[in-house]
């Protein structure tokens, strides 16, 4: 079965006074659907966590073929988006990637090293992206021994809890440079993201 990734794409952008990070311009295209591209490339069972329509994230991921999981209470942190997105995968699904819709570094190269290392390292429960000098970060894959886990998740920590109670299982995976935790939650933090590219 092939590994179904879910993308975390039902925040309202608080930050961004007004403005949409999901819908910001990566390489052409509004981040969100890029994130949606990227996760196809790897998989062809992909999820993604939405505010309910209307909403201009449904129009940027017009055509692509992705599995929408709105998400009317996003705002009461990610967890219910992740709870949401486990929820929605098909009975007997083994594991599932969790992959940050705001993370405008990751590459398909990115996803399959953590898919990757999740077959080379089977005994573990959570394989997880890092930077390149080994802070944890994203995209993280689950097990679905934890599933029943995330199903009881709150607040807007995402799995934090459940990567701290089996710490001894975790397998972290570097990625190149800042990749794994690049996120961009502020206008000023996008312009200078550009900048510095």
């Amino acid at each position: 079965m092939t590994l179904p990734i879910i993308i975390l794409a039902a925040g309202t952008s608080s930050r961004m006074r007004g403005a949409d990070k999901m819908l910001e311009d990566v390489d052409g295209a509004p981040l969100i659907r890029r994130q949606a591209e990227i996760a196809l490339s790897v998989s062809a069972q992909v999820y993604v966590t939405v505010p309910p329509k209307p909403h201009p994230r449904h129009a940027a991921l017009a055509g692509l073929n992705v599995i929408f999981v709105e998400v009317p209470d996003a705002a009461d942190g990610m967890s219910v988006s992740m709870r949401a997105g486990i929820a929605a995968l098909p009975a007997g699904t083994k594991s599932a990637m969790i992959l940050l819709g705001d993370l405008p570094e990751i590459t398909t190269d990115d996803l399959r090293q953590v898919i990757d290392a999740k077959e080379k390292n089977s005994e573990n429960l959570i394989w997880r992206g890092a930077t390149q000098d080994g802070k944890a970060g994203h995209p993280i894959i689950f097990d679905q021994a934890l599933f029943a886990e995330i199903a009881t998740l709150s607040g807007d920590t995402g799995g934090q809890s459940i990567i701290q109670n089996h710490s001894d299982h975790v397998h972290l995976v570097p990625l190149p440079d800042n990749h794994a935790r690049m996120d961009l939650d502020t206008p000023e933090e996008w312009s200078l993201w550009r900048k510095t590219r």
